[in-house]
């Protein structure tokens, strides 16, 4: 069934709202880090903290595991029924802190609120694709993803000068979006490929849980492997950056808070283009190890650049452009698609909670680490190990490349499980199986 509804356009406009918040609410605390740091006084471990239970990390990474399995358990509208104002009562922590905990309360919040709509939004906008558009909705979700980042960071240097005042301004037009999006995602139908799994599974005379499916069957855990390598060496650059690039900026770079947060929206900005420009127009068409590959070099390239030239406006500029286009088609917008390609309707939620539980958790270790090194070992230390992780993330995606382009989730499945049902849980035929 997948593909219906005209290509599901406008369902993925309104779901994609949401990685709109997902991203908008780890920048927006990112751009005012540094104020909320003098603001309460907070030493490297309290600023690694946030970062770790924020969007960026735990939080996330909590509400992925418990959000992808209520996908596939009530299906996915159920997630946009509710998500969203756990979203906004977060937010609200946020808006009115008075203190260290109210704002470690509304950061942790917000994180649980994203985790738990990721697993659902990937996998509807997928179901909800015919297959020659499914890259492009993708995309489009991913366009969504990058404009938060390009649109809070353009607003925090507007707000700047407000200072503290302007960094919680920041979150009140996420809550005005997040209302706009609960509206919307509410008059959506829900996924024709979920309902009719549903139906088959309530029909079933024997049931076992879909999580002893998803790790018993050799398919999946290769798949599970693959993924997992492919995004959370990425991350933990990216998630590194999205929260801390500003700090970094100006504590190694010795650049303003203004000047750092028009950098960050100068990077979303080309993020946002190569979304659009690249992976929506591009990623139904082109051959996906090549274009994997193009995206992955771009990204350590750049992070050589910035490690090894330095932050002069020249290299920062450099920097900026080459990590701007690679993260609009690079692993995370690969990782989406296949993610929710890979793996099938029963458990396609719970199989994404599962990793993004991994590669955010891992974020949030990370996020505490992160700071540390750059105050202890000094900045170039920090960008080799990131280099060094990019390219593990390269070669991983490069080398084992699916090939799913151009195919309905219910041919990738048949290829890859047999046309049994109870191929799935056969351990004798999932044998030998490889990614393909």
């Amino acid at each position: 069934m997948s593909g219906q509804s005209s290509g599901g356009k406008k369902e993925t406009i309104a779901v994609s709202l949401t990685n709109y918040l997902d991203s908008g609410c780890i920048v927006a605390g990112a751009s005012g880090l540094t104020l909320w740091a003098e603001h309460f006084g907070l030493n490297s471990f309290a600023v690694g903290l946030l970062g770790a239970l924020s969007a960026n990390a735990f939080g996330a990474a909590v509400g992925a595991l418990v959000g992808g399995r209520l996908a596939d358990k009530f299906g996915r509208k159920f997630i946009y029924t509710y998500n969203l104002l756990v979203y906004m009562f977060g937010a609200l922590f946020i808006i009115f802190a008075m203190n260290f905990p109210m704002l470690l309360a509304g950061f942790l919040i917000m994180g649980l609120s994203v985790g738990a709509g990721v697993p659902a939004s990937w996998s509807y906008i997928a179901e909800m694709a015919h297959p020659d558009s499914r890259a492009h909705n993708i995309g489009i979700s991913q366009l969504a993803w990058s404009l938060g980042p390009a649109i809070i960071f353009t607003l925090g240097v507007i707000l700047a000068p407000l200072g503290l005042l302007g960094n919680r301004l920041l979150f009140v037009s996420l809550v005005i979006v997040a209302i706009v999006a609960w509206l919307l995602q509410r008059q959506l139908e829900e996924s024709k490929d979920w309902e009719e799994e549903n139906a088959r599974q309530a029909a079933a005379t024997e049931k076992s849980h879909p999580y002893k499916e998803l790790f018993s069957n050799v398919v999946n855990r290769k798949s599970i492997a693959f993924l997992v390598g492919v995004y959370l060496f990425w991350n933990l650059v990216a998630g590194a950056m999205g929260f801390f690039m500003p700090f970094v900026y100006e504590t190694v770079g010795g650049l303003t808070n203004s000047q750092a947060n028009m950098l960050q929206a100068a990077m979303w900005i080309f993020t946002s283009l190569g979304s659009y420009f690249g992976f929506a127009k591009l990623g139904d068409k082109v051959d996906h190890r090549k274009f994997y590959f193009i995206g992955a070099v771009m990204a350590a390239a750049s992070w050589v650049v910035l490690t090894f030239v330095g932050m002069s406006w020249l290299g920062l500029w450099v920097f900026v452009i080459l990590w701007g286009i690679s993260a609009g088609i690079g692993a995370q917008a690969f990782y989406a698609l296949w993610a929710s390609e890979l793996f099938p309707t029963k458990f396609r939620g719970g199989a994404q909670g599962v990793m993004f539980f991994l590669v955010r958790g891992s974020c949030g270790i990370w996020s505490i680490v992160f700071p540390m090194i750059l105050a202890n070992l000094g900045f170039t230390v920090a960008g080799t190990v990131m280099i060094g992780l990019l390219l593990v993330s390269l070669v991983i995606g490069t080398v084992w490349t699916p090939r799913t382009r151009g195919k309905t989730l219910e041919q990738i499945t048949q290829e890859r499980y047999g046309n049994n049902e109870e191929a799935l849980i056969d351990s004798e035929l999932s044998q030998g199986q490889e990614v393909k």
